[in-house]
């Protein structure tokens, strides 16, 4: 073979090479404007959303300005319209559930990450998980079945005999309220603040809690002094989430809470909260300032979860690198 059939036959297979790169290329840059496609899809529906509900809401933006979200009137007969009794019965709610479900949640975040013996530990986190799977709807049944008759006939009367000069337990046991439906919220919760709160207690360093059994401390000692504290910021993050989750949650609390618009001291009274008053009156609004308000409650919630949630996210994330840094 003669010295100038070598590159010629090496500058062929070069180019063959450079088509075979160029015709890969071709099916890698379609995938990856697909995935981009993809990415900025879950950008751009919350956007348009928020960009919806902003133009939905106008009329009562402008009608009633910053006065919707203190007053109390309710009449859509009158088209006067206040998301006061609304964020209150949303606040309230949630707030029972939060006192009910961080008790709890950190006791079964502490016992599954530290103390729980491993045959029943991965059966008892699946439980808690479990409960996180069943539907709203579900829960919501069982609280009108179950729960509200048992508050009704066994725990209110007791509270409101003993308790009931006070406003906050003062009236009637209806079983229907505020309180069914923290509890609701509270049970619904659990699983929410103990799965981020285990994953944020297993994510401190093994060190630490060898360093407090070898200074003598006990097994309380160690979760006091060198568990919760390394984790109390992604702990904080996760009730958070919890309540982030109560705040949005509709068919439960829409079956238990007693659906009436007003401003009560008394838990044990009925209320309305924001996303209730939204699934059980957005059809059937008549007029367009009625939904133009019923927008606005939209957008309020809306804007009060992401910021929960995005705050809730930063406190995690932030605790569990700081905490992968130092092990």
């Amino acid at each position: 073979m003669s010295t100038v059939e070598v590159p010629l036959e090496q500058a062929a297979s070069s180019e063959a090479a450079a088509d075979a790169a160029r015709s890969a290329r071709g099916p890698d840059r379609a995938f990856r404007a697909i995935l981009t496609l993809f990415g900025l899809t879950v950008l751009a529906v919350p956007g348009l959303m928020v960009l919806q509900l902003v133009r939905s809401s106008q009329l009562s933006l402008d009608k009633f300005g910053l006065a919707f979200l203190t007053s109390t009137v309710w009449d859509p007969a009158r088209e006067e319209f206040g998301a006061l009794p609304f964020i209150y019965g949303t606040v309230v709610s949630s707030l029972i559930a939060i006192v009910l479900a961080v008790p709890v949640s950190l006791g079964l975040a502490i016992f599954l990450s530290d103390l729980a013996p491993h045959r029943i530990r991965r059966p008892l986190g699946f439980m808690v998980e479990l409960l996180a799977a069943i539907p709203s709807v579900v829960y919501g049944f069982w609280g009108m079945a179950n729960l509200v008759p048992w508050l009704r006939d066994t725990v209110q009367p007791p509270i409101i005999k003993v308790f009931g000069y006070l406003p906050l337990f003062e009236g009637p046991p209806l079983g229907f309220g505020m309180f069914a439906a923290g509890v609701i919220l509270a049970i619904m919760i659990v699983p929410t603040i103990t799965s981020v709160s285990r994953e944020v207690m297993q994510a401190v360093p093994q060190l630490h809690r060898e360093a407090a059994v070898g200074l003598g401390a006990s097994a309380w000692d160690t979760i006091r002094y060198a568990v919760l504290p390394s984790a109390r910021s992604g702990i904080i993050g996760a009730i958070i989430l919890g309540l982030n989750r109560a705040l949005g949650e509709t068919m439960a609390v829409t079956m238990v809470i007693g659906n009436r618009p007003q401003v009560s001291a008394s838990i044990f009274q009925p209320g309305y909260s924001m996303a209730s008053v939204i699934a059980n009156e957005f059809v059937e609004a008549p007029s367009d300032i009625y939904v133009s308000a019923l927008s606005e409650i939209a957008l309020l919630l809306f804007g009060v979860a992401l910021l929960l949630n995005l705050f809730a996210r930063w406190l995690v994330n932030s605790t569990k690198n700081r905490l992968e840094r130092r092990a």
